[in-house]
């Protein structure tokens, strides 16, 4: 790949045209907020002027429910041969880009799985995406030459390309991240107004759960608006749970022995269950799983 456009000049799209350029590529940038991408630029993520010839591929950088009319505009004008983006929502933006008028025929979707609790040009790093699996949703009309670009992209950037389907993707980044950044907000929103003593004795374990929480309220408010169902049908199971968890804990004051057993045993059910998924969280990324494991 020789050329290529980014348009959107945030963490990832700023971070998509280092890597880019530090491999040869000319980047052109593109972003409505004309400081961002003039940060982008000072950086060294490529040029802020038009390219005279359509780009070999056009990367879209922005929010989940600006695919399909950011696609059509650029589509529109002839910017490239091939597009993809970077939103962590498939689903939507698939069956948005035909009733915006896009080509679907030009676009594969797609969905590096990094990022930061940081935002903005600023944050962003040409060894984002090393090592890291970059998801690729390809569509019936997704022509063979845009899933190639799409691969020499993701191999540009030095990352792990996996192909999904666009439903099977969402319901996956519901569980494993849309629904925890929900879970660390809502940890976090209990510290607004706690009292200093308390803040004062919080330890790294507060620290590890609310750390996500810092992400871009606008951003997640959109990607949450995108995956809805799939995100809620999580946190019917994290309800449950807690639920549960409740009523084990209310049980552990009661004077009846038979109850206060049984809520023990539900919490070191639980407590175990917990145990065995980050057994399996870290065996699949280690393949080499502890009893107690201590994944970074």
């Amino acid at each position: 790949m020789r050329t290529a456009a980014v348009i959107g000049t945030g963490l990832i799209g700023t971070s998509v045209a280092l890597a880019l350029t530090r491999r040869g590529v000319t980047v052109y940038l593109d972003d409505a907020d004309t400081t961002a991408a003039a940060t982008a630029e000072a950086m060294g993520a490529g040029s802020m002027a038009a390219p005279e010839s359509p780009v070999e591929l056009a990367v879209l950088a922005v929010p989940p429910a600006h695919i399909g009319s950011v696609l059509a505009r650029v589509q529109g004008r002839g910017l490239a041969h091939a597009y993809t983006d970077v939103a962590s929502v498939k689903a939507r933006p698939h069956h948005e880009i035909q009733s915006a008028g896009a080509d679907p025929a030009g676009y594969i979707g797609g969905h590096p799985l990094a990022g930061g609790e940081r935002s903005g040009p600023l944050a962003a790093s040409a060894d984002l995406f090393e090592g890291r699996l970059w998801v690729l949703t390809p569509s019936a009309h997704t022509e063979r030459l845009v899933l190639n670009r799409a691969l020499e992209l993701v191999s540009l950037c030095s990352g792990v390309p996996v192909i999904m389907d666009t439903v099977a993707h969402d319901r996956a980044v519901a569980l494993t991240s849309h629904a925890p950044h929900l879970i660390a907000t809502i940890m976090a929103a209990r510290l607004e107004n706690a009292a200093d003593e308390s803040v004062r004795v919080s330890g790294q374990g507060l620290r590890d759960v609310i750390r996500i929480a810092a992400g871009d309220p606008s951003l997640w408010r959109d990607i949450l608006d995108a995956n809805a169902d799939a995100v809620a049908d999580v946190l019917d199971t994290y309800a449950a749970d807690l639920g549960g968890a409740v009523t084990a804990l209310r049980a552990l004051g009661s004077a009846d022995e038979t109850r206060r057993k049984q809520a023990g045993a539900d919490l070191d059910d639980l407590l175990r269950r917990g145990n065995r998924g980050m057994h399996a969280w870290c065996g699949n990324r280690a393949r080499r799983p502890p009893v107690f494991c201590r994944c970074p």
